[in-house]
């Protein structure tokens, strides 16, 4: 009988001995080790790194020609590293090879034959492909563009008609009547074609916000009728060499 208590009594230790143990490894797979995993007190502090492109670019052009000086704006919209959209609309001075500036006796400069001023005012949709992409680094990152659009000419008098006078049979013009260039654009009208342009260049600096360039285009815009500038004479073809220095904002 004493054998049998002692046998109970020994399985009661073992049962309440493997219920501890049981129990203290539960506890020690529930606690993580504060010395190799923390967690912190914010959750906030611990913000998955998220970086988005700047695809888009917007910006004016300053244009220098043999015409003198132009301003435009663009807008440009990269698909990949190397190629880009743009959208371009500028307007800059026209004029034709015979003028020639003088200046009357109380010092008031203007041309003589000149019958109206032009403005070229081009839009033109062109894809720029960038070149060298793995060969250069970013902050010198040089391109070949091409574009086409609707082109308009703002065709405006330069004096009134009855301030010519024939003479020798070719025109000449009396200052007094000289209509200034603000004036002269209410009495202006519109002319319409198509042009393109091929052009090259290159941005400078890394891409940061900011987008700076320099880049040379060839436009032209048909005219077969042509467009009077000096008396008699007609432009048929308008454009030429244009280059562009550019100053826009990434975003």
């Amino acid at each position: 009988m004493e054998y049998k208590i002692n046998s109970y009594r020994t399985i009661l230790f073992l049962f309440l001995a493997f219920c501890l143990c049981t129990n203290a490894f539960a506890q020690s797979q529930a606690l993580p080790d504060t010395t190799i995993i923390f967690t912190p007190s914010n959750p906030n502090l611990i913000q998955p790194q998220s970086y988005r492109p700047m695809t888009k670019a917007w910006g004016l052009d300053l244009l220098m020609s043999n015409n003198g000086f132009g301003l435009g704006m663009f807008y440009r919209y990269e698909f990949s590293d190397e190629l880009s959209l743009m959208l371009n609309f500028a307007i800059s001075d026209v004029k034709d090879e015979a003028e020639f500036e003088q200046y009357d006796y109380y010092g008031n400069s203007y041309i003589p034959g000149k019958k109206n001023r032009l403005l070229l005012m081009p839009l033109t949709a062109s894809i720029q492909y960038r070149l060298f992409k793995d060969d250069i680094v970013d902050n010198f990152r040089p391109f070949i563009n091409a574009g086409f659009g609707p082109t308009m000419v703002f065709v405006a008098p330069y004096a009134h008609p009855t301030d010519y006078y024939y003479t020798d049979g070719t025109y000449a013009y009396t200052d007094p009547g000289k209509i200034d260039f603000f004036t002269s654009l209410k009495y202006g009208k519109m002319r319409y074609t198509l042009g393109g342009y091929i052009g090259a260049g290159a941005y400078f600096g890394m891409e940061k916000g900011t987008l700076t360039g320099l880049s040379v285009k060839y436009f032209l815009a048909p005219f077969p009728d042509g467009i009077e500038v000096m008396e008699g004479g007609f432009i048929r073809n308008f454009g030429g060499l244009f280059i562009t220095l550019t100053f826009g904002s990434l975003f």
